[in-house]
């Protein structure tokens, strides 16, 4: 039985799109490692990737070439200064030179180099090859898919997992909702405690909230960001920066100086009905608008979904509870990490293969029920918030203007974070004896909904709105 950690599900990389530009960061430092470890990396003479399917299609937008060059670099997406991207790119274009893995200079013309192909591999939507020439004149390539979420796999099962840390099983094992409820049944545990334990079996207590903190301080700092930069974002959209000025009209007098500062001066601000409606939204759209921008935020479980999960989390400590500390956010992370791995096990989280239910859908689920958790629910009503919100994503296609991931993502994560919020409060309400529809059932009907789905709208934007507006629009 598959087993997928939470910190495989929630995982700091860089905008703006986790199976765009985050997996192929990563399959390109996934190549240089296979070509160091059957010796073949000082032979390299030169490189050449091609791009298929929806990473060609969309990858302009998505800067998956500039990601390409950034693995091929050996840079690192969890660490590397984003702020520095820029002038590594210039300098691999002006010097038609690539220093592979930061050590090996070969010859490298981007434009030429890096082949957008819109033919789709069988196995994937997202495929991308990379080649190497050697200097006995042998040239050795390998195919990589980039699944969602950064998961990065060669042509294994289509929805298996990127293991960073092998292990067999966990000693809780869940393939369904079904069973999670029989472990914790059997265990007398809420969801949260249950996948502590399955955490417990990898890593230390201390390793685990140094991790669980990690991922909150990137989260935070991406809504902070957000909320304090205005102007336009990148891509040609022309899209304004709506976050800023929303938070200008929200914040009115309060004083803070740094971001942990400023989740206490929001509890002080005005909070009636229209005003959290419209904090939950500024905190999503803050988010994502960081990482439009190419920015650091949290896959939760994808970067174009990044802002839901940190928008409610918010709206817990801001909103609900003043009292809510470190150990409410490991709860919330961990009970939304364990929701979204049903999904990846039972359907998917990649919208190349399932259109946006698989992203914004799976984490308007992962919110719901873990807010349900928080707001004292069982785990029988966790799993009935997350079919909740998910019932309501279901059949929501991809379909981004321009390959960018700005209109609708951006506002999609915020109408997310407000469905979640709904769906915990229905939740709360539901007498688990009355529920008609299982959340089994639901990712059943995720997964069918995604085979039926034409390609045109699953982030390719050959469809919907991608095809209604156009440049000149904007």
């Amino acid at each position: 039985m598959e087993s997928i950690s939470v910190f495989d599900m929630l995982s700091i990389g860089v905008g703006p799109s986790s199976s765009h530009t985050l997996g192929p960061w990563r399959a390109a430092k996934t190549w240089i490692e296979k070509l160091q470890r059957v010796e073949q990396f000082t032979m390299v003479a030169s490189v050449s990737v091609d791009l298929y399917g929806s990473l060609s299609l969309t990858g302009k937008g998505h800067a998956t070439d500039i990601a390409v060059v950034m693995g091929l670099l050996g840079t690192d997406p969890v660490s590397f200064p984003i702020d520095e991207i820029e002038a590594q790119l210039e300098k691999v274009k002006t010097s038609k030179t690539l220093m592979l893995n930061l050590e090996k200079p070969i010859p490298f013309h981007l434009e030429e180099d890096i082949k957008f192909n819109r033919k789709f591999l069988e196995f994937h939507p997202n495929g991308i090859t990379f080649r190497a020439t050697l200097r006995n004149g042998k040239t050795v390539s390998d195919t990589y898919y980039s699944i969602g979420g950064g998961f990065v796999v060669q042509k294994e099962r289509k929805r298996a997992k990127r293991q960073i840390e092998r292990f067999s099983a966990f000693p809780f094992p869940t393939e369904k909702a079904t069973e999670l409820l029989e472990h914790c049944a059997s265990q007398n545990c809420t969801i949260s405690e249950l996948v502590l334990k399955n955490e417990l079996s990898l890593r230390s207590p201390d390793r685990i909230d140094a991790k669980i903190q990690a991922i909150w301080d990137v989260m935070l700092d991406s809504m902070y960001t957000g909320c304090h930069t205005k102007g336009i974002l990148p891509g040609g959209l022309n899209v304004t920066r709506r976050a800023y000025e929303t938070h200008e009209k929200l914040k009115g007098e309060i004083r803070y100086t740094n971001a942990v500062e400023w989740i206490f001066a929001i509890r002080n601000t005005e909070v009636k009905f229209r005003q959290i409606l419209k904090w939950v939204s500024c905190f999503a759209l803050a988010v994502n608008e960081v990482n439009a921008s190419l920015g650091r935020v949290v896959t939760a479980p994808t970067n174009g979904s990044a802002g839901v999960i940190p928008a409610v989390l918010m709206y817990y400590l801001v909103i609900e509870n003043h009292d809510g500390n470190f150990d409410d956010i490991k709860k919330f992370l961990l009970v939304s990490g364990e929701i979204g791995s049903l999904f990846k096990k039972g359907a998917t989280i990649s919208a190349a293969m399932g259109g946006c239910q698989a992203e914004i859908g799976v984490s308007s689920a992962m919110a719901a029920g873990a807010l349900t958790e928080l707001m004292g629910g069982s785990p029988e009503q966790v799993l009935i918030a997350a079919e909740i919100a998910m019932e309501h994503h279901l059949g929501l296609t991809c379909d981004p203007i321009a390959g960018l991931v700005q209109i609708p993502c951006i506002e999609r994560n915020a109408m997310g974070a407000i469905k979640a919020i709904n769906a915990c409060e229905m939740a709360l309400d539901t007498d688990p004896k009355n529920v008609k529809i299982p959340l089994d059932k639901v990712i059943a009907t995720m997964w069918e909904t995604a085979k039926d789905m034409t390609t045109k709208y699953k982030e390719t934007s050959t469809g919907g709105l991608a095809v209604q507006v156009n440049m000149s629009d904007c």
